[in-house]
């Protein structure tokens, strides 16, 4: 007679979700005060080619589930890749024999009940690619060719590449939570190169949504990168000064970034963070904003609830360049005396209001005579003091217009000097992750080159 595998390829979210509840009676049985579990699993394709010819092919195919359990005030987890009724009921007992060997810790715990996502929105997050490894070869060919045949000048690549994602994630608690959605994400992408000796130069564009038709042409990401590529060429180096400085939207993102870290709550209470204790001040000008916006349909940081189960929800971080509050867990906000802000794995789709109409034409205008930054190189940022210095790479411009490449250049300053600097806002906006925002114009930087 046939056995049924104990763990088939692909389950279905009743599946998981029975899993979840194998999980929290085992810990209940084990005398467990609280407990979560969370399981996911993971399918992809990946495939990129070089010059034509295929040279990497992955297929990826994960899965894993997590529980922590809470005897009191100590806390015990253990994870498995196996979702068989005999590993769900092991991994359970090493939780419990871990938690009753830890210190207790007096913000441990669930997050409360009462903030659990009840009626969790449909984000449409999900839209299956089914795309076979031949047809993303032809997709990735047909990329890298139109960045080949752009320019003459186009002599070389590092690949063009198509990766397509599925995941279904499945979080239950001792409240009697147990939600789940799948979503997907779909890149395609391509670096190349251009000129001969030490004056090479390389960039690259690429696409990223949750639904796959939404994805730019392969053919026009393969311009795109080429025709950034070219416009590096024969870049020059710049004598020390300071001057205004404009961050293109995908650089920009990283501005925000730093500043969503400074702000989370495990930096708050650690005191690594150079806007410690913040909340109230004036961080940003007059008139700036950033807000949290959880719920928008197909968006890449979209969740109707966060790592705990706590319902997501629309907020305002930067109200008139005054900081409001934190990202907090619920973990990190007992630490604080606070209340969970439902960002329990991090912030939900970021978004920077724009201050200027005209697009990157009328940000060059604002900036006048200044650094175009295009590229940031090296990680030079010291998160508890806000000390900023970076390789860069970019344009210089004068009156407004592009005048030449740069290279071999650092870009420094401290981020809360940056922030207060920030002049405007673009509307040029960049929505292929979980911050948008348009350019970025700073009131000045030091530029360290020649």
């Amino acid at each position: 007679m046939a056995v049924a595998p104990s763990n088939p390829l692909r389950l279905a979210p009743e599946d998981l979700e029975s899993i979840i509840e194998r999980a929290l009676e085992e810990a209940r049985a084990r005398g467990a005060s609280q407990a979560e579990a969370a399981v996911s699993q993971d399918t992809g394709l990946s495939v990129s080619v070089r010059l034509g010819e295929v040279e990497t092919l992955e297929h990826q195919r994960d899965r894993s589930m997590g529980i922590t359990v809470y005897f009191g005030q100590r806390k015990g987890s253990a994870s498995t890749a196996d979702f068989s009724s005999d590993a769900v009921r092991a991994t359970v007992a090493k939780a419990c024999s871990i938690a009753r060997f830890t210190a207790e810790d007096a913000c441990a715990g669930l997050a409360d009940a009462a903030l659990m996502a009840r009626s969790p929105p449909d984000l449409d997050l999900a839209h299956p690619w089914n795309v076979t490894a031949d047809r993303a070869i032809e997709i990735a060919k047909a990329c890298e060719t139109a960045a080949l045949e752009f320019d003459s000048r186009i002599n070389n690549s590092e690949g063009a590449s198509v990766s397509t994602h599925q995941g279904l994630h499945v979080y239950g608690n001792t409240h009697g939570f147990v939600g789940g959605y799948p979503t997907t994400s779909h890149t395609v992408s391509c670096v190349v190169l251009a000129g001969k000796g030490e004056d090479m130069q390389r960039d690259y564009w690429y696409s990223s949504s949750r639904d796959w038709h939404e994805l730019e042409a392969a053919e026009a990401i393969g311009r795109e990168s080429a025709r950034r590529t070219i416009a590096r060429l024969d870049p020059r180096k710049l004598a020390t000064r300071r001057a205004p400085a404009l961050f293109v939207p995908e650089i920009a993102r990283g501005l925000v970034g730093h500043f969503a870290a400074a702000i989370r709550g495990s930096s708050q209470y650690r005191q690594s963070s150079f806007l410690l204790n913040s909340v109230g001040q004036q961080i940003f000008p007059c008139g700036f904003s950033i807000v949290e916006r959880p719920h928008i349909p197909k968006a890449m940081g979209s969740a109707p609830f966060d790592d705990e189960g706590v319902a997501t929800k629309d907020r305002e971080l930067i109200a008139d360049g005054v900081l409001t509050g934190y990202i907090l867990s619920s973990y990190s906000a007992r630490k604080l005396g606070l209340k969970t802000t439902g960002n329990a794995g991090g912030a939900h789709n970021l978004i920077v209001a724009a201050n200027t109409t005209g697009g990157m034409p009328e940000m060059l205008a604002r900036l006048g005579t200044g650094l175009l930054v295009t590229e940031l190189m090296g990680q030079g940022i010291n998160m508890v003091t806000g000390d900023y210095s970076r390789g860069a790479a970019g344009f210089w411009v004068e009156k407004g217009v592009i005048q030449y490449p740069v290279a071999e250049i650092t870009i420094a300053g401290n981020l809360r000097e940056m922030f207060a600097g920030i002049v405007a806002v673009g509307d040029d906006i960049d929505t292929r992750g979980g911050i948008r925002t348009g350019s970025i114009l700073l009131k000045e930087m030091t530029i360290a080159g020649e």
